[in-house]
């Protein structure tokens, strides 16, 4: 409503995930919001979203309060974590804590953004808008290719890696058994995550390549596409059958110079973005959605939302995980792209070591799933 757009507190340009979850905790605490979001586009006959984010017990927490966790069906527990290396290395992970039933939960995108768009579409403090409207603080939730960062003059330093990822869904002859897989081979990154419940047998894939092997591997046919990820998983599942569309995307490292300025932030991948063998790039997303929201809510009631002291603390609060996270996944990423030999056997020899020492897989865990310490 134009007669109304003076009376904003908070303006959310992106509408993804992220933005749509900010924008549900920030009129949680009775802030006008508006939240911009693109024309829809036109729906491709045949082609699915294969996407699926694996989530921690922090995200989880998050989405519940606001109600929009999906069913059991579309957001699967994963009681264990195999991660293979390409010359006998291995890791494994298991849900022992009584406190968290699960190590992550494997999210199906669609049904995720399907609760959050219906709870906005009740929400009476949340107007979605086509266009950007004055208010009192703007967040920028448009993702890695956001417009708005680049307008308001943040650098959004890029750092491509020799990868790209294919994604898609796969029908298995065995069930998953609440298992997360992952195998490193050579310059390959190879991830199963389980989908359709405790007791499926679909699984959501992430298969991290060469660009120049994407070409053929998009091109060839749904029964060759899973042979070659029969190989690839060493027959973990038995056979497999190609259940969805085949999507790439080009994976990189990216870090914003500055995550707010004057009556703006920048919040999830238009602040960062990581490499996703880790499986954190979202729920750095919803980190930032809870610290900013945090931050608004605890505010003295004198202090605008736009207060520069606020949005300080937001940065400087979030800055840090980010940096740990990314570094991280960097680390393991050169690790294992590395091709030589004395490479090779460091990983593996490495990855063998720390599957014996209990009391680091534990806070490694931990960390993974959105715990504290």
């Amino acid at each position: 409503m134009p007669s109304m757009a003076n009376t904003y507190d908070i303006c959310i340009r992106g509408a993804g995930i992220t933005g749509r979850a900010l924008a549900l905790m920030l009129a949680r605490e009775r802030l006008r919001v508006a939240l911009v979001a693109a024309p829809a586009a036109p729906t491709v006959t045949g082609h699915s979203d294969v996407r699926a984010y694996a989530l921690n017990a922090a995200s989880r927490t998050l989405l519940e309060s606001l109600r929009c966790w999906p069913d059991e069906v579309h957001a699967t527990p994963v009681q264990h974590m195999q991660v293979h290396g390409d010359d006998g290395g291995a890791v494994h992970f298991d849900a022992s804590s009584p406190a968290s039933p699960a190590l992550t939960w494997i999210v199906d995108v669609p049904a995720l953004e399907t609760r959050l768009t219906e709870a906005v579409r009740y929400q009476p403090l949340i107007e979605v808008v086509d266009a950007p409207v004055p208010a009192k603080l703007t967040v920028v939730c448009e993702g890695r290719a956001s417009r708005t960062r680049a307008e308001f003059g943040v650098d959004f330093a890029v750092t491509a890696y020799p990868q790209h990822a294919i994604a898609t869904r796969l029908i298995c002859e065995k069930p998953h058994g609440q298992t997360a897989r992952q195998w490193f081979t050579n310059s390959d990154i190879l991830a199963f995550l389980p989908l359709g419940g405790p007791d499926g047998n679909s699984v959501a894939v992430v298969w991290s390549v060469p660009p120049e092997r994407v070409p053929a591997l998009l091109a060839s046919s749904p029964e060759d596409f899973a042979q070659m990820l029969e190989t690839a998983s060493h027959h973990s599942l038995g056979a497999l059958t190609l259940q969805g569309e085949r999507a790439s995307w080009p994976l990189q490292l990216a870090r914003a110079s500055r995550w707010v300025g004057p009556g703006w932030a920048l919040a999830g991948d238009a602040a960062h973005a990581v490499h996703p063998l880790s499986g954190q790039g979202l729920n750095l997303g919803l980190a930032d959605v809870a610290e900013l929201a945090q931050q608004l809510r605890q505010r003295d009631y004198w202090r605008a939302p736009n207060d520069p002291k606020l949005l300080r603390r937001y940065e400087r609060a979030r800055k840090l995980d980010v940096l740990l996270t990314s570094a991280t996944t960097d680390g393991l990423q050169q690790l294992f792209g590395h091709p030589a030999n004395p490479a090779r056997l460091l990983r593996n020899w490495g990855m063998s070591s720390f599957d014996r020492c209990g009391p680091l897989k534990h806070w490694v865990a931990r960390r993974a799933m959105g715990a504290a310490n």
